[in-house]
């Protein structure tokens, strides 16, 4: 058997052609939407997945401004800065890419954005509103991304078993949020790398969302067959064959795609997805300050 691709480029692709119609209807208004993006420091990725954001607002028509800072900088100067755009009435979102650098307060600087321009879905107002089972706000994009991929797929979750390896908060808690909520009504178990029998417990679930950060860490062993197979890792691996010198790899061994039923692709899957999520949460906010 081979699994059904779940196929996030052209979903999220789908996604941001039905945001035009929200961003032509906001630029007649002289309502122009804005993403300010903050990076902090030279990481590789880091450059690679701001500019996957900048391509995707200019595919929606979305202005987006990149703010480049020195990974020397201080915890105040960052903030100042996000004060500055907080202030900016013509700035509609904000997000600060993440890792910051060592001896940054990740969740200070994320609480320091308005809840109301925090496209991330971080801030712990808008984490707060969805533990109160209101969903409607703003989401954390990969989390957000996932369920629409499900919900796009016609993938039927009530009263199914469904397993989240990864408790961070912003895959893993939401994601575990959202898949319990009314409606969706799955039963849920987080895992994580205390966990004992994990293998045991994956084999039972009907929908496992992969998000530990270790490469191939889930075997395909563990798969129940004909499951649901969420991959949100993406991991480089040294590989001297290609000319990159490595390879990209989920958290998901490559040999589930023969005993899913459904899987994600890495890259591909869940990543675009995220993307277009941000792109979603941008037009929503912007809509907001203006109703």
């Amino acid at each position: 058997m081979s699994a059904t691709v779940l196929d996030g480029k052209k979903i999220g692709r789908m996604i941001e052609e039905q945001l035009h119609n929200q961003i032509i209807n906001l630029q007649s208004r002289d309502i122009f939407p804005h993403l300010a993006v903050v990076i902090v420091g030279d990481d590789p990725a880091s450059h690679v997945y701001v500019r996957n954001k900048e391509m995707a607002c200019e595919r929606c028509g979305i202005k987006s401004t990149r703010i480049d800072l020195d990974g020397e900088i201080s915890e105040e100067e960052i903030l100042a800065i996000i004060h500055k755009l907080n202030s900016d009435n013509s700035v509609h979102g904000i997000l600060v890419q993440s890792p910051l650098p060592e001896g940054i307060n990740e969740s200070m600087i994320t609480d320091a954005i308005l809840p109301e321009k925090d496209v991330d879905g971080f801030h712990k107002m808008n984490l707060g509103r969805l533990v109160q089972g209101d969903s409607s706000g703003l989401l954390p994009c990969t989390p957000a991304g996932i369920m629409k991929i499900l919900e796009l797929s016609n993938i039927d979750l009530s009263g199914k078993n469904a397993l989240v390896i990864g408790r961070s908060r912003i895959v893993g808690m939401p994601m575990s949020i959202l898949l319990a909520q009314r409606g969706i009504d799955a039963t849920v178990t987080i895992a994580h790398s205390r966990t004992k029998n994990l293998p045991d417990i994956c084999r039972e679930a009907d929908l496992v969302v992969a998000a530990i950060g270790r490469p191939e860490f889930v075997k395909s062993d563990w798969i129940k067959p004909g499951a649901t197979v969420i991959d949100v890792g993406i991991n480089r691996i040294q590989d001297s064959s290609r000319k990159s010198g490595y390879r990209l790899a989920g958290d998901v061994d490559s040999g589930a795609f023969n005993v899913a039923g459904h899987i994600t692709p890495v890259p591909g899957g869940v990543g675009p997805m995220t993307i277009a999520m941000l792109m979603t949460n941008t037009i929503k906010a912007t809509e907001s300050m203006f109703r």
